[in-house]
C-alpha cells in the first residue's frame, strides 16, 4: 500500500486493477467452495446465456458492456470447455449464436445457491464500509462516459500550458518572429505572395503606422503566435496574419489572439472585423466561427489563396 500512498490518485487504474485481481482470485476460491467447475472471468457471458435464449457475440457484448473481441475469446473458451456451444440462426444460416450446453444448464442450476450467498456477503461487506464502492463505480462509469480520462487530462494540460501564455503588444524586436511564424504557416499550406512580403518585412509601415495593431503570443517568454489588425475603410479592421507555431498547437493560443484582437478593435472604434481564409483550413474556420465570424461575399481579395471571407459585427 505504500506505493499507492506515495503515487496517489495517478495510480487509480493500477489500484483498481489490483483490487479486481484480488476479487477474481477470491472468486475462484468461492467457486471451488461450491464445487462449481467454471472460470470466474466467464461469469458475465455465462449469466447472459443463463436464461436459455441463444445470443450472438455482439448481443452479449452490448448486454454486459464488454468489447466484442473480449466476449469472442471467452465464448471460445466456454465452447472448448463444454459449457457453451454454437448454434445456427433459425432465420439466417450464416450467423452463429451461442447457447449453454446441458453441462452449462446443470451448472446454472447448481450455482443459484452460490449467487444468494455471494450477494449476501457483498451486501454485508458494503454495510461495513464508509463509502459504497458500488455506487462510486456507477458514478465513475457515468463520468467517464460523459468525458473520458484522456479528455480530462488534455483539459488539465491545456489549462497548465495556458497559464504560461502571454499575449503582448508587438514591438520592433518581434519583427523577425512575426515574419517567421507567418512564413512557416503560409508555406505549409500555400505560397508566399507579394502582399505577404510587404506586411511581414515592414509591419510598422504597412500595419502599425496606418492605425493597425499586432499582438504576439509568448509561451515561457518565447514567441509562438502572432495576429494583426489592419486598418481598412469605413471603421472596419481586418484580422490578418494569424499564425501559431506547430509546437504550440492545442494551447488555445489562436483563440486568445483572436479575442485580444476583437477587444483591441473595439478600443480603436471599429464597427466590424473582416478576415480572409481558405476552406481547407478547417480548424481555422472553426476557430473563426467560435470567435463570432460569419461568412460573407463581395470584397475583392489580393490573395490567390483566399476562397472564403468572413465578418464580425462589433
Amino acid at each position: 500500500m505504500e506505493f499507492y500512498n506515495k503515487v496517489g490518485k495517478m495510480a487509480l487504474g493500477s489500484r483498481l486493477r489490483r483490487l479486481s485481481e484480488k476479487l477474481s482470485e477470491q472468486a475462484g476460491e468461492v467457486y471451488s467452495l461450491y464445487h462449481i467447475d467454471m472460470n470466474p472471468k466467464w461469469f458475465p457471458v455465462f449469466y447472459a446465456l443463463a436464461e436459455g435464449e441463444p445470443k450472438s457475440i455482439m448481443q452479449i457484448a452490448s448486454e454486459i458492456g464488454h468489447s466484442h473481441p473480449s466476449v469472442s475469446t471467452i465464448a471460445k473458451e466456454m465452447v472448448k470447455y463444454g459449457i457453451a456451444k454454437e448454434v445456427k440462426s433459425n432465420t439466417d444460416g450464416r450467423k452463429n449464436y451461442l447457447t449453454l450446453t446441458d453441462k452449462g444448464l446443470q451448472i446454472n442450476q447448481q450455482i443459484q445457491v452460490q449467487y444468494a450467498d455471494v450477494n449476501a456477503a457483498v451486501e454485508n461487506a458494503l454495510a461495513e464500509t464508509q463509502y459504497n464502492i458500488w455506487k462510486a463505480i456507477e458514478e465513475w462509469e457515468f463520468l467517464l462516459e460523459q468525458k473520458s480520462l484522456l479528455n480530462r487530462v488534455k483539459h488539465e494540460r491545456k489549462q497548465r500550458e495556458q497559464s504560461h501564455v502571454q499575449i503582448i503588444d508587438y514591438t520592433p524586436q518581434h519583427q523577425q518572429a512575426f515574419r517567421q511564424l507567418n512564413e512557416e504557416w503560409i508555406t505549409t499550406w500555400f505560397k508566399m505572395e507579394e502582399s505577404d512580403y510587404k506586411a511581414l518585412d515592414h509591419p510598422d509601415e504597412y500595419i502599425i503606422d496606418k492605425g493597425g495593431h499586432i499582438f504576439i503570443a509568448l509561451y515561457n517568454e518565447e514567441p509562438v503566435g502572432a495576429c494583426a489588425l489592419i486598418k481598412m475603410d469605413n471603421n472596419m479592421y481586418e484580422l490578418a496574419k494569424m499564425a501559431v507555431s506547430p509546437k504550440a498547437k492545442g494551447m488555445g493560443i489562436g483563440f486568445s489572439l483572436g479575442q485580444a484582437c476583437i477587444e483591441k478593435a473595439k478600443e480603436l472604434g471599429a464597427e466590424k472585423l473582416y478576415l480572409e481564409s481558405n476552406t481547407i483550413l478547417k480548424p481555422a474556420i472553426s476557430l473563426y466561427h467560435k470567435l463570432g465570424f460569419k461568412k460573407i461575399t463581395g470584397i475583392p481579395s489580393p490573395y490567390e489563396r483566399c476562397n472564403i471571407q468572413m465578418e464580425r459585427e462589433l
